[in-house]
């Protein structure tokens, strides 16, 4: 059994700053491409930032400089942290992973947490 679960949201005002973490766990072996998606209410979810397993970045246009996504690989992690919030940045924040390798050989694609509350308060 192969989990996902963030932490680190919460209600921040405006112009402040959250560290949200991904733990993967269970049998893994690898963890291939990772990413953080939002979605708030009444809206589709969006990405927000990607990561490749060789540590390769890329950002939604509107997170560009002031979101950093980052891995860390030896503790199955991965952080988003995100500075200048915004009232507009309060969604839910899942993290996904798109192809874990288990080390009993399984091959688990799409796996979703279940997601943090990031609240922004103007």
């Amino acid at each position: 059994q192969v989990q996902l679960v963030e932490s680190g949201g919460g209600l921040v005002q405006a112009g402040g700053s959250l560290r949200l973490s991904c733990v993967v766990s269970g049998d893994i072996f690898e963890i291939h491409d990772m990413a953080w998606y939002r979605q708030a209410p009444m809206k589709q979810r969006e990405l927000v930032a990607r990561i490749t397993i060789h540590g390769n970045t890329n950002y939604a246009d509107s997170m560009k400089g002031r979101f950093t996504i980052s891995r860390d690989s030896a503790k199955n992690t991965m952080y988003l942290q995100m500075n200048s919030l915004k009232p507009e940045d309060t969604a839910v924040y899942h993290c996904y992973a798109d192809r874990i390798l288990t080390g009993g050989g399984l091959t688990i694609d799409e796996t979703w947490g279940p997601g943090t509350q990031v609240t922004v308060s103007s």
